[in-house]
């Protein structure tokens, strides 16, 4: 009887960074800044919705942009993402991604207006909204290349002792304006403080771990990031991906419920992520599916 397990490898990864912060705190630059790092010359795609901020550091970094105004449905963020993976962006900056949340048109009117519909029930108005927010989730994890999405603090204030020992009020970050536990979909978060400082939050980098970065270091911080996510199994190239999505694609409904199936008791990631160590194993499963007449019909998401 074969195991359900396979042995575990660290794996080349696409980088998914969250940087949350204070009005002030620097957001995009620090975005900019990180996604020069890792694109290694490759194209920079920044969606815009601060109002053409952006483009005020134009002179200091090489990238194309998209200015977007309301509404901001996720699903044209979902849009977004397809337009920038199919013309070869390296690294998309999503600047901000809290006006999908809270903006006009964004989950939070649609929970309001589904809920009216339903008579002021709000539990119906986050079930309309869940799935549409898991679908922007789904597209910003299987983009292929990098994402750093940017996302406003709630601000307060604390009463702090300045350097003469008068009270004076200084103006802190708190949690990200999004929906809770967004955090929990990114590798990599990045909270700026009012002084530009970059600290470390959440991170399976050992490296970063609890580090707090001045404001000229925040390079070091983003090449460390670049080499610990190159390490490992090195990830399918574009052309190897292409050919073998290109072969699922080809597969009738059946056999793609089939091959879903399969590739999950196999272990394998989707194919934006796969490792080269497996390509072989994944062509020959979509090879043997595509010859067999012997078909699961269960329901099932292709690994696509």
């Amino acid at each position: 009887m074969s195991s359900l397990f396979t042995k575990a490898t660290k794996a080349e990864a696409k980088a998914r960074i969250a940087i949350t912060g204070p009005s002030g705190a620097g957001k995009t630059f620090s975005a900019l800044t990180w996604a020069t790092e890792l694109a290694e010359g490759g194209k920079i795609a920044v969606l815009d919705t601060e109002r053409d901020s952006a483009k005020l550091y134009a002179d200091r970094f090489d990238f194309d942009t998209l200015s977007m105004s309301a509404p901001y449905h996720p699903d044209r963020l979902i849009e977004v993402l397809k337009a920038a993976e199919a013309e070869g962006y390296a690294v998309l900056v999503i600047d901000s991604l809290t006006h999908f949340y809270n903006g006009q048109g964004g989950l939070l009117e649609i929970v309001e207006n589904a809920g009216a519909q339903a008579k002021g029930n709000s539990f119906a108005g986050w079930r309309t909204a869940t799935p549409i927010q898991q679908r922007m989730l789904d597209a910003i994890l299987a983009f292929n290349g990098h994402i750093i999405a940017t996302m406003r603090s709630k601000t307060e204030y604390s009463m702090e002792k300045d350097s003469n020992g008068r009270i004076t009020p200084k103006k802190i970050g708190m949690a990200p304006q999004q929906r809770d536990g967004i955090e929990y979909e990114f590798t990599l978060v990045l909270e700026l403080d009012t002084d530009h400082r970059t600290i470390i939050g959440k991170t399976r980098c050992e490296q970063l771990a609890d580090q707090v970065f001045a404001p000229n270091k925040a390079n070091e911080a983003a090449d460390a990031f670049r080499v610990w996510l190159k390490s490992g199994d090195p990830i399918v190239s574009d052309t190897e991906r292409d050919a073998i999505d290109g072969k699922i694609r080809g597969l009738n409904p059946a056999q793609r419920r089939a091959l879903a199936k399969q590739w999950g008791e196999a272990g394998l990631p989707k194919v934006n992520n796969l490792p080269k160590s497996r390509l072989v194993e994944a062509e020959t499963l979509v090879a043997t599916v595509a010859v067999s007449d012997d078909v699961d019909l269960s329901d099932e998401d292709v690994p696509s």
